[in-house]
Formats: structure tokens, sequence, C-alpha cells
């Protein structure tokens, strides 16, 4: 059973389907290992919110001190909206030394399941004080069919 198609995006779940993967059998074991683990702890500390307005669709997604340059926004294949990007060290400078290092550098990644009614022509995002908004319009529904009125004819 396939959980992604549920929406259920977790780390996890999803780091489990890439072991499962046979494609990946070319790489060694333990470098196959060491990048899921790396991949996992990179979702696991992407923090998002997610939204649903009547017309759309909003992720949150916090990128402190992050430019426009650094953050990557795709939609792949199966509807799955995928936010990644790499947060980078600060050049050392002469003369200056880390007392502590707290902020997280590195790669990062998110993934989401998008609904049916997404529309994939119409996505937006936006990086504002650290903050990424990416907006996914929906679909508009349906028109319900009209009942289709048969002539009756007198024999």
């Amino acid at each position: 059973m396939d959980f992604r198609l549920m929406g259920i995006d977790h780390p996890l779940i999803n780091t489990l389907y890439h072991i499962l993967d046979e494609d990946n059998t070319s790489k060694n074991k333990s470098e196959q290992a060491r990048s899921y683990v790396r991949d996992a702890k990179a979702m696991a500390t992407t923090p998002a919110d997610v939204k649903e307005y009547p017309n759309s669709y909003v992720f949150v997604v916090d990128m402190p001190g992050l430019k426009s340059g650094d953050i990557k926004v795709q939609v792949e294949e199966d509807n799955v909206l995928v936010v990644c990007g790499e947060r980078k060290r600060e050049e050392e400078k002469e003369g200056v030394k880390y007392v502590r290092m707290e902020r997280k550098v590195g790669k990062f990644m998110r993934t989401f399941v998008l609904p049916e009614n997404a529309n994939l022509e119409n996505i937006n995002a936006v990086c504002q004080d650290g903050v990424l908004s990416v907006t996914v319009e929906k679909l508009p529904p349906p028109e319900p069919k009209k009942p289709k009125t048969i002539e009756v004819k007198i024999a």
C-alpha cells in the first residue's frame, strides 16, 4: 500500500520507499544508507505549515537567511511538490573564531503530495523575511452533468 497517495507525508515513510526502490542497486549499500539518513534528517528539520483556502493551498516553510537562488521549488511526477536547497556556512574571516555554532547548515528538503484538484500550471513561490510561501491554485470543481432529456414519441 502506498501511503503517499493518501496524502501522508512523513520522512520515515519516504525514506523506506527509497530504500526499497530497486533502481538504486548500483550504489554501495553503506553509501546509500548514509544518503538516506542525511535526506531523512534534512526533511525532519525543515518545519512547514500547509493551509487550505477556498481557491488555493498554501505551503509555508521557514527559510531563515536564505536567498531565492538557494531555494528550489518543483513539481515531480505523481503531483509531488518538492522544496529543497542548501544552507551554506559563512566564510570564516581571519582573526574570527566560533565560540558556539547552533544554526544548521547543509541540505534541506520537504515533499508534499498535492491533492487531485491542485492546478499544477498555476503555482507561485515567494520568499519574504525568511519565510517561503508556495501557493498552489485549485482547479475549479467539475460542472455537474445535466440530465439528458429524451423525447417520448407516440406510437
